[in-house]
């Protein structure tokens, strides 16, 4: 990040992570990046979904440098010491790491042949795909596995899986939409009463996997590409504080 240097600031992962989002494609306010500068160089980067009362406590006891904050607006500047940088990055992260048109997911999922469903001011936030011929008990344990669990399901008439549609949104004409392009089964993380009467007569099946489990994934993938982009990082997903 830094040339000829170990030292990694704040500024440098936020410019890193401009790039891997692609904030261009945003409007400024929802671009995310430095949300509490600090000039103190980042060994350790801690990744969490908000913060909590614990926040103060768990900076200490992990020996953090910088924090990830996916929902940064609770914060409050007591929390912190005043050298710990904050750098936040949401509707961004959402559609890039969660329920959305997310390579990493489709690798994990086994999907190829990407194509885009569903757009949002021109940015794509789902996929569909071919997977491997399974069976739905197959895939729903796959999900299982993936995600640490399920909310909801609504089982498949089709015997055998081999296209998939995963999407955060889900609205009666994106529910059509992935049938009538050859999905058996629609992946997202809530079940919308909208979607209802699609889903019953499209047969789809439907595995809500939930936000929340959504997003921890997406922290997950995200200590991976970090840790990927620079070697000397250290970076803690952080669930419990």
């Amino acid at each position: 990040m830094t040339a000829g240097s170990n030292l990694i600031s704040l500024e440098d992962i936020a410019e890193f992570l401009n790039q891997f989002f692609a904030v261009e494609r945003y409007s400024q306010e929802e671009r995310g990046g430095v949300y509490l500068p600090s000039t103190r160089a980042v060994k350790r980067l801690g990744l969490l979904l908000e913060p909590s009362a614990q926040l103060h406590k768990c900076v200490r006891t992990q020996n953090l440098d910088a924090l990830f904050l996916h929902r940064p607006w609770k914060l409050e500047p007591e929390q912190l010491a005043p050298d710990i940088g904050v750098i936040s990055y949401h509707l961004p992260f959402d559609e890039r790491l969660t329920f959305s048109f997310n390579s990493r997911l489709a690798e994990v999922l086994g999907m190829s042949g990407l194509e885009v469903l569903g757009d949002k001011d021109g940015r794509a936030i789902g996929m569909i795909g071919d997977v491997p011929t399974q069976s739905f008990a197959h895939l729903c344990n796959c999900v299982n596995q993936i995600f640490g669990g399920y909310e909801q399901v609504r089982p498949a008439e089709a015997t055998e899986v081999t296209r998939i549609a995963v999407i955060g949104a889900m609205t009666d004409l994106l529910v059509r939409e992935a049938a009538s392009r050859g999905a058996h089964v629609y992946i997202t993380g809530q079940l919308r009463q909208p979607a209802e009467q699609a889903m019953q007569e499209t047969k789809i099946a439907v595995i809500a996997v939930g936000h929340r489990q959504g997003e921890v994934w997406g922290l997950r993938a995200l200590a991976g590409v970090l840790r990927e982009r620079c070697s000397s990082l250290e970076v803690v997903v952080l669930q419990n504080f």
